[in-house]
């Protein structure tokens, strides 16, 4: 992508993250990202037909990283030696989240909540598929474990977000496989 292009993209992330912070998306208008973002309508719509697009698009950016396939080191984790690991993935996944607390609580306070957690958890789904063996499960579709899995995780990334993420990644992560591995010791 051009460096110009990127720059106003990431102006408009920017412009909209700030604005969900403190105002209901419904109540954001595309005119209050064009002011924030000091940019121009044409700008604007060269790059989102609608503000909806433009929260899918800042959903796919902040995700598209989190679930690459090649982790790397950065400022506050580094996971690039677990790429193989689903636990090292799942915690990376919350210090992302972590990281991109104030982003990530205005978009989960808003009307578009929604959106957000069902794009996170198809992203998880297909996550999931690739470590899910279902051993032991047999009589289970592996998609019905997928399922349960990725939805028990947004449940857990919304009620850390509702505490405040006062636990650590690691420590949420802890909480996630040790309910999960239970029940499923339970079905086995």
């Amino acid at each position: 992508m051009d460096r110009r292009i990127q720059k106003t993209r990431e102006s408009i992330f920017s412009a909209f993250s700030s604005l969900l912070a403190h105002k209901r998306y419904s109540k954001i208008t595309v005119q209050d990202i064009i002011d924030e973002a000091n940019i121009g309508r044409s700008t604007f719509y060269s790059h989102f037909e609608t503000k909806d697009d433009l929260l899918k698009a800042l959903c796919s950016d902040i995700f598209d990283h989190i679930f690459s396939e090649d982790l790397i080191s950065e400022s506050t984790h580094d996971f690039s030696c677990a790429s193989n690991d689903l636990k090292a993935k799942i915690t990376h996944i919350l210090y992302h989240l972590r990281d991109s607390k104030r982003d990530i609580k205005g978009i989960l306070s808003c009307e578009s909540g929604e959106l957000f957690l069902s794009v996170i958890k198809t992203y998880l789904e297909q996550l999931f598929t690739g470590f899910i063996t279902n051993d032991g499960l047999d009589e289970i579709p592996k998609e019905y474990v997928v399922n349960h899995m990725a939805g028990s995780f947004v449940e857990t990334v919304k009620w850390w977000m509702q505490n405040d993420m006062a636990q650590s990644p690691e420590e949420l992560t802890r909480f996630f496989f040790t309910v999960i591995s239970s029940t499923y010791q339970e079905s086995g």
